[in-house]
C-alpha cells in the first residue's frame, strides 16, 4: 500500500488550485468540470497527489456530512507538510500569495527549519527543510 492522494474539500476548487500553484509552485495536474462547474482538481507535488474537491461533491460522497475546512478559528489538528531547502523564501512566497502567518521560520533542536502558514481555505501547512539538512 502507498499514499496516493490527499483530498481537501473546499468551497472553490479553481480558486484553491490557483492559490496553491501561486503560493507553492505546484503544477495543476487536472481539473474535472461538469455542467460548467469544476468539482475536482489535482496538483502535482512530486509525491502523493494533492486534490481538491467541491463541497457539493463532498455532500454527495458523505451523506452524514463532514467538518468543512475554514480559515476561521483554530486550524484542524492536521497539516500538509511541504519540504524545501529554502523555507524562508517559500514562507515569503506563500504570504505574498495570500497565506496567513501561523509561525515564522525557526530552526528546531533536531536541525530542521520549520514555518507554518494557513492556506486561504484554512488548511494548516508546514514548510520545512528536509530532516538532516
Amino acid at each position: 500500500m502507498k499514499l496516493g492522494y490527499v483530498i481537501i474539500y473546499v468551497a472553490d476548487v479553481v480558486k484553491t488550485l490557483d492559490f496553491y500553484q501561486q503560493a507553492f509552485g505546484f503544477d495543476i495536474r487536472m481539473k474535472f468540470e461538469q455542467d460548467g462547474v469544476v468539482d475536482y482538481g489535482e496538483l502535482e507535488t512530486g509525491g502523493a497527489i494533492l486534490g481538491f474537491a467541491s463541497h457539493q461533491l463532498g455532500a454527495s460522497n458523505f451523506k452524514g456530512g463532514y467538518e468543512k475546512v475554514s480559515p476561521d478559528g483554530k486550524p484542524f489538528g492536521q497539516e500538509l507538510a511541504f519540504v524545501t531547502d529554502e523555507v524562508a523564501a517559500a514562507f515569503q512566497r506563500a504570504i505574498a500569495a495570500g497565506a496567513t502567518v501561523v509561525a515564522e521560520p525557526v530552526q528546531k533542536p533536531w536541525g530542521q527549519t520549520v514555518a507554518y502558514v494557513r492556506a486561504q481555505e484554512g488548511t494548516l501547512i508546514e514548510l520545512c527543510s528536509p530532516i538532516g539538512n
